[in-house]
C-alpha cells in the first residue's frame, strides 16, 4: 500500500471515526452539565429564553461599535477567512468529487477563477490573524498552544492544497490516474490530521459558540440587559 492510498483509505477512515465520535463527544459533555435552576422572576418585558438565546447568537455576528476598529478588522477578517474556506471546500469541483465519493452527495461546482482568489484570501486572512496574535500584546499574553497549533493544522491543509494545483479542476477530474500522488497524499493527511484534532482543540468553536452566546443570551435576557 503506497502512501496515497494509505491517505485515502485507512488513514481518512480512522480520521472521520475520531471527528464524528469525538464532535459527538464534546457536544454530549456540553449538553449533560448540570445547570443550575434560576429561581428569580425574569425582569419585566424580558423576552423568552428562546428568544434571548436567538438574539445572542444574531448579535455576536458583529462587535459593537465601543469595542474599536480593531474589533471590526478581526471581525471582518474573520469572515474573509470563514467565506472563503467554506468557497474552497464546497465550492472546488475536486473537492466535490470527494465528498460524492464517501457521502454520494453532489452538487454544482464554482469556477476556477472563483477558487483561486478565494483560496488566496483565505491563506491571507489566516496570515494577518497569527500577525495580530503575536503582535498584540493581549492576544500574545492569553494565546497557548492550542491556538497555535490549531492555527498550524488549519493552515497545512490549505497551504498543500495549493501545492496540488497545477492543471484546470476539469482536467483533473478528467484524467483517470493521478500525476502528483506523492503531493496529493500529504494534502489528504493533513485534511485528515485538522478532522481528527478537531474535537479536541478549538476548532470545535464551530459547535460551541452557538451554545455559549445562547447561554449567555438567556441569562441576559432573564435579567432585562439588553443584547
Amino acid at each position: 500500500m503506497d502512501l496515497l492510498n494509505f491517505a485515502r483509505g485507512p488513514a481518512l477512515t480512522l480520521a472521520l471515526v475520531v471527528f464524528v465520535l469525538g464532535t459527538l463527544w464534546r457536544l454530549a459533555g456540553v449538553l449533560r452539565r448540570p445547570r443550575m435552576r434560576d429561581l428569580s422572576p425574569p425582569r419585566a418585558g424580558a423576552p423568552s429564553n428562546l428568544m434571548g438565546a436567538l438574539r445572542a447568537i444574531v448579535r455576536g455576528m458583529w462587535p459593537r461599535k465601543e469595542f474599536g476598529q480593531a474589533a471590526l478588522v478581526t471581525t471582518v477578517n474573520g469572515y474573509v477567512f470563514h467565506i472563503g474556506l467554506a468557497l474552497v471546500f464546497f465550492g472546488y469541483a475536486p473537492h466535490i468529487a470527494f465528498i460524492r465519493r464517501i457521502t454520494g452527495l453532489s452538487w454544482p461546482a464554482l469556477p476556477d477563477m472563483v477558487m483561486y482568489p478565494a483560496a488566496g484570501a483565505t491563506i491571507v486572512s489566516l496570515l494577518l490573524a497569527l500577525a495580530s496574535r503575536l503582535t498584540d500584546p493581549v492576544l500574545r499574553k492569553i494565546s497557548n498552544a492550542d491556538d497555535m497549533i490549531t492555527w498550524t493544522i488549519t493552515f497545512l491543509p490549505i497551504l498543500t492544497g495549493m501545492a496540488v494545483v497545477g492543471e484546470p479542476s476539469a482536467v483533473i477530474l478528467a484524467r483517470d490516474h493521478v500525476i502528483y500522488a506523492g503531493p496529493l497524499a500529504v494534502h489528504l493527511l493533513t485534511l485528515e490530521l485538522l478532522l481528527i484534532w478537531f474535537p479536541f482543540g478549538k476548532l470545535m468553536h464551530a459547535f460551541l459558540f452557538a451554545f455559549s452566546r445562547a447561554a449567555t443570551g438567556m441569562r441576559f435576557s432573564h435579567r432585562g440587559v439588553k443584547l
